[in-house]
């Protein structure tokens, strides 16, 4: 792994990242194996040596299988052990009811757990996870308010890396995920308001298998109800609304229990519930 190959602004940023964790003894790492939480582990890892970092995956039925096997590949690539944390946000009502806010509640439960479970018994003196300097800028991020008050670092951010960065970095750290697509939750593909049960999210998850099966790779399947309505990229659109890949990806969606297919001509749109309801715009 080099980072030779950056930009000096880039260097720079990361030099401060490593400077700012030189004091950390161990560090618990809360890791999804996205691109941003896998450079945090990388860099950590970097700077700290393998043997003093520690990547915590948190488990629930929104996490699906397919990005958990993804994680443990990534944190074996950086060397780093990961240790599942159990998570149980499914039990609390008001992230059952699914507000706005219902990320703060799910990352209120992974960090709870983390902090009870997880640092005495592995000695851990700080934990970070990969908010990057865009996501800090974002109101439909309310899982920041649990990472602060469970004094969660986020050195991505506050080395001013934003997404873009991080993703050259990754590259430069010849990452496996440098260009996945951004994964969010499952949870995320539930409207507002309508309740998040491990049923809908087996549906979710079962559809987006399906369909990556069919070599759709960036999407979502949002659930209303009866209705599965699939975000692709634009460039995807053509070849999914003709045969044969449409009948194909119609059948998959049947076969998760959906009655019906619709396709959004806008594409992928992130925080595409959220947004509207914290009184923002995507340009």
């Amino acid at each position: 792994m080099s980072l030779t190959s950056l930009q000096p602004e880039d260097r720079r940023a990361v030099d401060g990242l490593r400077e700012g964790l030189t004091g950390t003894a161990r560090l618990g790492v809360a890791f999804s194996g996205g691109v941003d939480s896998s450079v945090l582990l990388a860099l950590a890892a970097e700077a700290l040596g393998p043997d003093r970092v520690l990547a915590l995956l948190g488990v629930s039925p929104s996490l699906a299988s397919d990005e958990r096997e993804a994680a443990h590949r990534v944190a074996a690539h950086v060397g780093v052990p990961v240790v599942e944390v159990p998570t149980f946000e499914g039990d609390r009502p008001d992230y059952r009811r699914n507000g706005p806010d219902r990320c703060f509640h799910c990352k209120d439960e992974l960090f709870e757990r983390i902090s009870q479970d997880v640092v005495s018994r592995y000695g851990l003196t700080a934990v970070a996870y990969g908010e990057n300097a865009d996501d800090a800028r974002r109101p439909d991020r309310p899982g920041s308010r649990a990472a602060t008050a469970h004094a969660v670092l986020r050195p991505l951010a506050d080395a001013g890396l934003d997404k873009a960065a991080v993703r050259r970095i990754a590259r430069a750290l010849d990452l496996p995920c440098a260009d996945k697509p951004a994964a969010p939750c499952l949870a995320s593909r539930i409207p507002h308001h309508s309740e998040v049960s491990p049923e809908k999210l087996a549906q979710v998850e079962q559809a987006e298998a399906g369909l990556r099966r069919l070599g759709l790779r960036d999407l979502r399947v949002r659930h209303h109800g009866d209705v599965a309505r699939l975000e692709v990229a634009v460039e995807d659109l053509p070849a999914l609304v003709a045969d044969p890949l449409r009948e194909q990806a119609i059948r998959v969606v049947r076969a998760a229990g959906f009655r019906f297919l619709a396709v959004d001509l806008a594409g992928i749109q992130s925080g595409a519930f959220t947004l509207p309801l914290v009184g923002v715009r995507e340009g």
